[in-house]
């Protein structure tokens, strides 16, 4: 991460200022165009190429839309190595919404907010959604400044799901996260070579630090206070240390041995296998558990959800969950006829009927209409689990300092469950490194909790 790392933290040519896409699309070219996008390598990536060039070329038949993949822990540098050069060969980046901040602050990607007016119905939209995906600086949890500039329109949305053996623990999903460990516990000592949990550990992009945030949150804990911009004494405190605990010394020992650096695949393939009880993984991600070419659990795919349910997150001293999905963007070095052609293919893309369609393809839509389609919700057995999640989500820190803070807890987070510190030192160096960060940085910008 050294390269990009480093823009984010001398600024890069920092302008705090994003340049402006025009509020009316100019005019589209008639020649042939490639409409490039970048994203990591996983199913919706290679999903959204399919769907774009069978629907998008009803439109618009001269364009083919390309979606360039790179590895999930590349996936940060592949774009801020190429911003940091003023050349991208890409026109849409696809952005956490965490790195959204780096990227208007350094003035990578465009300025939509006159756009969005003029061609997106944001009311359509849950308010934190169209927040998350596109707003800095960040809203509150739940809400939304409207006065803010938006720098990117909703992609796929995505939360966790926990899925769950209803042939090893029953019909009825654990509701609380301590009553989860109990169940996961007995499930493990009732059938040797089963574990009773699988959850991302690994210290790369985002794996550990989601985990551990996930637990903060259901245990009450904060990562920072926002406004004061501090991290020491908030995320450390009896909150952030119950969930450390929790995390490391109960759930932990109810994981696979060696499992201390699964990411999405590996949680996959012990569930695909019937090595787990309970597991957690992204909704996007979970597509494969249903076919019968990966899965041990079945030869059809009304055979595997005979043995597997998923539900929405147990709730502790609160409900939340974590928000995934990411948002489009238009690079500020496209060239003009390929920027025009992305904020055409935004525009389509938003609208409701493709929103559906998208859904059906499976996509995760962020339109609540599309959210609450027959189309999304009859696609998948987890697609009600992310409905029924909205209202629940909190995020991280939205801020440009992102990439920093995030490898500074993955890196002690991992630590901690593989045994390297105490559950405590880990929490303390994360609390103390990520202040330093902050403390160290010019910039302002934050919210996202």
């Amino acid at each position: 991460m050294l390269l990009a790392t480093t823009v984010a933290a001398c600024g890069g040519g920092q302008n705090d200022s994003a340049p402006k896409a025009p509020a009316t699309i100019p005019e589209l070219t008639k020649d042939p165009l490639t409409l490039s996008f970048i994203w990591f390598d996983w199913p919706p990536a290679h999903a959204l190429e399919d769907f774009a060039n069978a629907e998008y070329a009803k439109e618009r038949p001269n364009v083919t839309v390309k979606v360039k993949t790179v590895p999930n822990a590349n996936w940060h540098d592949a774009m801020f190595t190429q911003f940091a050069a003023h050349k991208t060969d890409f026109d849409i980046p696809i952005l956490d919404s965490q790195h959204i901040g780096e990227a208007v602050t350094n003035g990578n990607i465009l300025d939509i907010t006159d756009f969005v007016r003029q061609n997106i119905d944001v009311e359509a939209y849950n308010p934190y959604l169209l927040a998350a995906y596109g707003q800095f600086p960040q809203a509150e949890t739940g809400k939304r400044d409207e006065n803010a500039s938006l720098y990117g329109l909703p992609l796929l949305g995505d939360t966790w799901t926990m899925i769950y053996r209803k042939d090893l623990i029953g019909d009825k999903p654990p509701q609380t996260w301590d009553e989860m460990i109990s169940v996961a516990g007995k499930c493990q000592a009732d059938n040797p070579g089963v574990s009773g949990l699988a959850f991302h550990q690994a210290n790369g992009s985002d794996a550990a630090a989601v985990t551990y945030n996930t637990v903060n949150g259901v245990y009450g804990g904060n990562l920072w206070n926002p406004k004061t911009r501090k991290i020491d004494g908030v995320l450390n405190d009896a909150a952030g240390q119950e969930a450390m605990d929790v995390l490391v010394n109960k759930m932990k020992p109810l994981t696979a041995k060696g499992s201390g650096n699964w990411f999405i695949d590996e949680v996959n393939a012990a569930v695909a296998q019937g090595k787990a009880c309970i597991a957690f993984n992204w909704i996007a991600a979970s597509g494969g558990l249903l076919d019968p070419k990966q899965s041990t659990l079945g030869t059809t795919r009304e055979e595997i959800l005979d043995k597997l349910g998923f539900a929405a997150l147990p709730s502790q001293k609160t409900n939340l969950v974590p928000l995934g999905g990411m948002g489009m963007h238009v690079s500020a070095y496209s060239p003009e006829a390929n920027q025009a052609e992305a904020l055409n293919f935004m525009k389509w893309f938003e609208q409701a009927d493709i929103q559906k369609k998208w859904a059906a393809a499976g996509g995760v839509p962020s339109r609540t209409d599309a959210l609450e389609s027959p189309e999304f919700l009859n696609a998948a057995p987890f697609n009600q689990v992310y409905t029924d999640s909205v209202p629940r989500m909190r995020d991280m820190w939205n801020v440009p300092e992102y990439a920093r803070l995030v490898d500074i807890e993955n890196t002690n987070v991992n630590a901690a469950l593989n045994g390297a510190k105490t559950p405590k030192e880990a929490l303390d160096d994360i609390a103390k490194e990520q202040q330093s960060v902050l403390d160290s940085s010019d910039s302002k910008g934050g919210g996202g909790l």
